[in-house]
């Protein structure tokens, strides 16, 4: 497996669990800061490497009503005000060709939305930014088809690949987590990181938003650190039930530390045994 150095961590077999967290989107400056301080003092007292996450723009929402965020210009201000203060490595989607150069000035790993893993220009373009890159699983895709996504970065000249599960379509409006799919992409060479927010979704079933079960949040996310993944994507927030984006699927600030202890228990267990 090749390691995608993160700032000043390493992402790999064998490396501690990096965690990938913040709230879905950008709300305001205020409440970005107030997430990233939160998580950085949870994760200081424990072996966990963090990326803080917060998307400046959400292109793909359900209604055209729907909160997308401050959009790229301010995203990035409050996104590098969060590196500087808290001294974190910062993460957020790309949409376009045409963001990826301005995002990488700021961004410390470029993330690849599910729905847009299959766009050539898009993983190009991410690619010549030789930043990291978090790409999804498109929901709609076998695990061994990514194997092609990662021959388009690398023919880049980038291996800084984490690739991600985020669950799978499963008839309607609903999602099933395959967990030989982490197993399998990590045959390619890369870390594999297990997007739990996104895997209780359930596309399409609210009304005019996505529905989620944040109740098995935590079931997931112990059976994918089982699984042996080398990073965990968990969106949280203050008040969930107020987020702007993913309110379904969003887990509570307030009990991440009790999940987080549990996790980072069974990853060890599972590192000591490879």
């Amino acid at each position: 497996m090749h390691d995608v150095r993160v700032g000043s961590f390493v992402i790999g077999k064998g490396k501690k669990l990096a965690l990938i967290s913040g709230p879905c989107v950008i709300e305001d400056e205020a409440h970005t800061l107030e997430c990233a301080e939160a998580l950085k003092e949870i994760c200081a007292s424990r072996p966990v490497n963090l990326i803080f996450k917060a998307s400046y723009d959400k292109a793909n929402r359900s209604s055209h009503s729907s909160f997308r965020g401050p959009g790229i210009k301010e995203g990035l201000r409050i996104l590098g005000k969060v590196k500087k203060k808290f001294d974190l490595p910062v993460l957020s989607d790309i949409h376009s060709p045409e963001e990826a150069k301005e995002a990488s000035l700021v961004l410390d790993v470029l993330q690849i939305p599910a729905f847009l893993c299959r766009q050539t220009d898009l993983i190009v373009a991410c690619a010549d930014t030789k930043k990291p890159l978090h790409i999804k699983k498109g929901q709609f895709m076998a695990p061994w088809d990514m194997k092609n996504v990662v021959a388009k970065v690398r023919a880049q000249g980038n291996d800084k690949i984490i690739l991600c599960d985020r669950g799978t379509t499963f008839g309607y409006n609903n999602l099933v987590s395959d967990m030989r799919a982490l197993e399998i992409m990590q045959r390619f060479g890369c870390p594999v990181s297990y997007d739990a927010s996104h895997s209780v979704q359930l596309p399409g079933a609210g009304d005019g938003v996505t529905g989620g079960e944040k109740e098995f949040i935590p079931l997931l996310s112990r059976a994918a650190c089982a699984a042996g993944i080398q990073a965990l994507f968990i969106e949280t927030h203050t008040n969930p039930a107020k987020a702007k984006s993913d309110a379904a699927s969003i887990y509570p600030l307030e009990d991440l530390p009790a999940l987080l202890d549990m996790l980072l228990a069974i990853h060890e267990l599972v590192s000591c045994k490879e």
